[in-house]
């Protein structure tokens, strides 16, 4: 989506449309079919290509949690062999000079000698979850954008797709749909996003990341964080859509908040022209941009989180660069208002 924070970020540009510079090589799946010889041409990030097997469900889930908990994220935990994880699993062995095979490295899963753990729903917990409107004038209306079920929380809060929450507690005398507090489940034995420890602030610069850059490759669908040539993290994105894509070109973070409002203008989302007609659309975690904006130097473009991340990687956004609320708020521990980011 084409994304407006209320609170203004800043308002430099950049001329858009020169080639980004040389970005370092980085190591991705081999896709089936295998691609046809073509004559060689310049590419934006070098590739090389892997053919990985198919894991069985318990080691893909480890395997996904070992990738996460390092913030080499595979997309939503599913225990199957995806996209992102295929993605994921060849982009950290190539940032750790390790052989870029598909051949299981034991001490990776060492790292996880626990598969699943427990999650007891709590009486707190019920402080995100609520009734949600579905139509914008009635969201503005609200304080809080909730989640609309336990199952929603839970599912965000271990990193995981909401059918594998119900699939690994069929065996439980248990309702996943009709949680309840005090109800126990399986769950991924992920490092948790805490949404309770999600403050509400303006981000400053940071002085230890200030050389840090982001690139976003929009066929790829990966958002890469790089300190000089090393490879720091990868995250799956939504890059804007084919109507209105990301904007290619070398942008600045300018602002970054947690909790931010959205102004939602159909104007703005569809034609990039600001109008009168507009819904300021609180905080939460169903809000549009989740529960992280970072504002670029491209007027209603930014870096944010979603309320929906079952579609991260196949959904279209409006021109931002959409990640997971588990991934977006990771991303903004690890960047700094400043940093440089590369659009391809």
């Amino acid at each position: 989506m084409r994304c407006l924070l209320v609170v203004a970020v800043g308002s430099a540009s950049l001329a858009i449309g020169a080639p980004p510079p040389q970005q370092p090589v980085r190591a991705v799946p081999l896709r089936q079919p295998a691609p046809a010889p073509v004559a060689p041409t310049p590419k934006p990030t070098p590739k090389v290509f892997v053919a990985l097997p198919n894991y069985d469900e318990e080691t893909a889930t480890r395997l996904q949690i070992f990738l996460d908990n390092n913030e080499f994220g595979p997309g939503k935990i599913d225990g199957k062999m995806g996209e992102f994880f295929r993605k994921a699993l060849i982009s950290f062995k190539h940032a750790h000079v390790q052989r870029e095979t598909g051949v299981i490295d034991k001490w990776m899963l060492d790292q996880v000698p626990q598969t699943f753990t427990t999650y007891t729903i709590k009486g707190d917990d019920l402080a995100y979850v609520g009734e949600l409107p579905s139509d914008h004038p009635s969201q503005a209306k609200l304080k809080f954008l909730p989640y609309t079920s336990l199952l929603e929380f839970v599912a965000e809060r271990f990193h995981s797709a909401e059918d594998y929450i119900r699939k690994i507690n069929r065996d439980r005398d248990l309702d996943c749909d009709h949680l309840e507090v005090g109800d126990e489940l399986k769950v991924p034995n992920v490092l948790p996003f805490e949404i309770e420890k999600v403050k509400e602030a303006q981000l400053k610069p940071n002085k230890a990341f200030a050389k840090r850059k982001i690139y976003v490759d929009t066929t790829e669908r990966l958002l890469e964080v790089f300190e000089d040539n090393q490879l720091v993290c990868v995250f799956p994105i939504t890059p804007g859509s084919t109507a209105l894509p990301a904007p290619v070109g070398t942008w600045k973070i300018v602002g970054a908040a947690t909790w931010p409002w959205f102004r939602y203008d159909e104007a703005m989302l569809n034609y990039g022209v600001r109008s009168e007609e507009y819904y300021n659309l609180p905080p939460g975690p169903n809000n549009l941009v989740g529960v992280v904006w970072m504002g670029l130097d491209k007027p209603g473009i930014g870096i944010h989180g979603t309320n929906n991340p079952e579609t991260i990687g196949r959904a279209a956004s409006h021109g931002c660069i959409r990640l997971a609320n588990w991934d977006a708020i990771r991303v903004k521990d690890v960047v700094s208002v400043g940093n440089t980011v590369i659009i391809f």
